[in-house]
C-alpha cells in the first residue's frame, strides 16, 4: 500500500490508506485512544479503537510519546471536530522511531532554553506557522520579481571590501589574504544589471553589529533588486508592490498559519498601496514636536522609527537622508547634494525598517571622490568604478530582509523565531 501526505487525504475519504508522520499530542477515554499526527503537510485526528483492534495493536497507544514516528493504516473521514478536519479509524500501527524524554512539553519553557533546542523547538505548531508563512514571503518575493522579467543573479558570500560599513564586517581567512562575509549583494547586483537590466539577487548577508535588540541578527536573509534607468519614485513605487503582492499571497495561501498565530488579520487586508512618503526633514520635524532628542544629521533609532509610524496603518517611506549618514555609493540629490536619494520603509506596530534602497552614483569620478571620502581603498573598488566607465546607466535598487518583513506579517515580537536557526552577538548554537 502506497503512503500518501495528510494534504492530499481528503481526496482518499472512505478509502484505506497508509499515512506516516509525528505525534504531537495523544489522550485517551477509556477504550478509545487518539493521537494527533502530523507529516509536514497537514495534520490529522487518528483514533484507536479497542472494539476494531487487536489487543496487541490497542497496546502500542501506551508506547507511544510526544514526538514519536509512527505509520498507520487505516481509513480517513471528513470530522470538522478534529485537527485538520480529518479522522482516521486506526486498523494498524507501528512504530517507526522512540521518542524518550522529548525535552519539549506543554509546560511554558524559557526563551533561552528554547533556542538550545531550536533544532526541536521548530516543531512545535506556532514555529511551522511562522516558518511556512516564511516560505510564502520568500515565493511571493520571487514570483512578483519574476513575472516581471527579473533575472535572478547569484552575488559572492566572500567579498574583497565593505559595502555597508567597514565597522560591521566579519573578517576570515582567505589562504593567504582576509575576505569578507557579504553584507549586501548589491555591488555585484550592479554589474549584473548592465548586463540584463533588470536582476535581483537572494541569500544570507552578515553584519558584526553587536545590537541586542528584538529587531537584530548577524546573519539573515534578503532580497536584493536592481533596475537600470530607474528613479527614486520608481523605486519607492516597486516596493510598495512587492510588499502589497507578498501580503496578498500570505492572505491567500497561509490564512490557517496566520489564525494559529492569532494575527490581526483584518489589519493585513487594509494595507493598499501608495504608501505614505514623508522626507527625512519632515521626520525629523515630528518627532521633535513628539518629544524626541534627535537633531538633524541623525540616524534614526529604534525608538525614532517606532514613533514615526504610531499613526499608520501602512508601511509609510522616509526619504532623502543626509548623504553623510549614508553609504559611498548613495547619489546625492541634483536638487541638494546635502541629501541622499536614498529611501527606508518603515512597517507599522514598531517593526521598523524592512526595506532599504536608493539610487546608485552613476559617475566614475564623482563615485571616486565618495570612496575616498570615506576612506576606502580604490584599487578594491576597481571592478566597481569600471562600471561607471563602460557604459554607464542611471540605476538603483533595495534590500528587503526576508526576517523582519516575516515578523511584522506574523505579528510576532522577536526576529529570531522568522529564521530556522537565529545567529545574534550571543548565540551560535546549535
Amino acid at each position: 500500500m502506497e503512503k500518501i501526505w495528510l494534504s492530499d487525504i481528503a481526496s482518499h475519504y472512505g478509502k484505506k490508506v497508509k499515512i506516516s508522520g509525528w505525534v504531537f499530542n495523544k489522550r485517551s477515554s477509556g477504550k478509545i485512544k487518539f493521537l494527533l499526527v502530523r507529516d509536514g503537510s497537514g495534520v490529522c485526528q487518528a483514533v484507536l479503537s479497542k472494539f476494531d483492534v487487536s489487543e496487541e495493536i490497542f497496546s502500542k497507544h501506551e508506547n507511544i510519546s510526544l514526538e514519536t514516528s509512527v505509520e498507520i493504516i487505516g481509513t480517513p473521514k471528513h470530522e470538522p471536530r478534529a485537527a485538520g478536519n480529518t479522522e482516521i479509524l486506526i486498523e494498524d500501527i507501528n512504530i517507526i522511531g522512540m521518542s524518550e524524554n522529548y525535552p519539549i512539553g506543554k509546560k511554558e519553557h524559557g526563551v533561552e532554553f528554547l533556542l538550545d533546542n531550536r533544532h526541536l523547538w521548530l516543531r512545535s505548531t506556532q514555529q511551522r506557522a511562522i516558518m511556512k508563512i516564511r516560505h510564502e514571503v520568500i515565493k511571493a518575493s520571487r514570483d512578483f520579481l519574476n513575472n516581471l522579467g527579473f533575472i535572478n543573479m547569484d552575488s559572492p558570500i566572500f567579498t574583497p571590501s565593505a559595502c555597508e560599513g567597514t565597522t560591521t564586517l566579519f573578517p576570515v581567512e582567505y589562504f593567504d589574504k582576509t575576505a569578507y562575509l557579504s553584507q549586501s549583494g548589491q555591488l555585484y547586483n550592479e554589474a549584473h544589471v548592465m548586463a540584463h537590466g533588470k536582476v535581483y539577487c537572494f541569500g544570507p548577508v552578515f553584519r558584526a553589529e553587536k545590537s541586542k535588540t528584538r529587531r537584530h541578527l548577524t546573519e539573515f536573509w534578503q532580497i536584493e533588486p536592481e533596475i537600470a534607468w530607474i528613479n527614486l519614485e520608481q523605486n519607492m513605487e516597486l516596493q510598495e508592490q512587492m510588499v502589497c503582492y507578498i501580503i496578498k499571497s500570505v492572505l491567500d495561501n497561509r490564512m490557517n498559519e496566520l489564525e494559529i498565530l492569532e494575527r490581526d488579520i483584518d489589519f493585513l487586508k487594509n494595507i493598499k498601496a501608495p504608501f505614505p512618503r514623508i522626507s527625512y526633514t519632515e521626520a525629523v520635524e515630528i518627532l521633535q514636536k513628539k518629544g524626541s532628542e534627535i537633531k538633524w544629521g541623525d540616524d534614526f533609532g529604534a525608538p525614532d522609527e517606532t514613533i514615526l509610524v504610531q499613526e499608520f496603518k501602512t508601511p509609510i517611506f522616509v526619504h532623502r537622508f543626509p548623504i553623510k549618514i549614508k553609504a559611498f555609493y548613495m547619489k546625492p540629490d541634483p536638487e541638494n547634494p546635502e541629501l541622499a536619494l536614498g529611501v527606508d520603509m518603515l512597517a507599522p506596530e514598531g517593526y521598523g525598517e524592512i526595506i532599504g534602497g536608493g539610487i546608485r552614483i552613476d559617475d566614475k569620478n564623482q563615485l571616486l571622490d565618495k570612496i575616498h571620502e570615506h576612506n576606502l581603498d580604490p584599487a578594491t573598488f576597481k571592478w566597481y568604478l569600471d562600471l561607471r566607465e563602460f557604459g554607464s546607466v542611471p540605476h538603483g535598487g533595495f534590500g528587503m530582509g526576508i526576517e523582519r518583513t516575516v515578523a511584522w506579517i506574523c505579528g510576532i515580537s522577536h526576529i529570531r523565531e522568522t529564521i530556522p536557526f537565529p545567529r545574534t552577538i550571543y548565540r551560535l548554537e546549535p
